[in-house]
């Protein structure tokens, strides 16, 4: 572990399980906040799902992010005004993060019933049998 990783740890008063859901929540918001009225078409919608994944993937602790945009939004034979603003409900995300034995999903869908783009944890496993180290949760001394 790096002295940056220690110092980021020791600021952390969870589990690491609590963690890998904070920085999943962390990571879905990026996605919805950073990428929303992006400007896209046909021509360039998976060169931005790529792009969008990738800039999750670069973050700490994330081991897999997959973006689809609903291509139901474009016009096939548009003209050079013929592109769309990126909104909420036409992205799918799924993030998987890996902090030491915690791994968690989390997903960003529409959810045509609330009429929101809703994030959600979808999955939390265990990689491994569950130890803690009080002092790497500030004390805690249990998950």
């Amino acid at each position: 572990m790096s002295d940056r990783e220690r110092i980021a740890n020791e600021r952390f008063n969870c589990t690491q399980r609590e963690r890998a859901v904070f920085e999943s929540g962390i990571k879905l918001a990026t996605v919805y906040h950073q990428f929303v009225g992006t400007p896209v078409n046909l021509d360039t919608v998976s060169e931005l799902e790529s792009t969008i994944a990738r800039s999750i993937e670069v973050q700490p602790y994330v081991e897999s992010a997959r973006i689809a945009i609903d291509r139901s939004y474009f016009t096939k034979d548009g003209d050079t005004y013929s592109y769309v603003s990126l909104t909420g409900d036409m992205i799918d995300a799924v993030v998987v993060i890996r902090i030491g034995d915690s791994k968690v999903t989390a997903e960003m869908r529409y959810d045509s019933v609330l009429k929101y783009p809703l994030m959600y944890v979808s999955d939390i496993q265990r990689s491994e049998p569950y130890t803690v180290n009080a002092q790497q949760y500030g004390g805690r001394d249990h998950p």
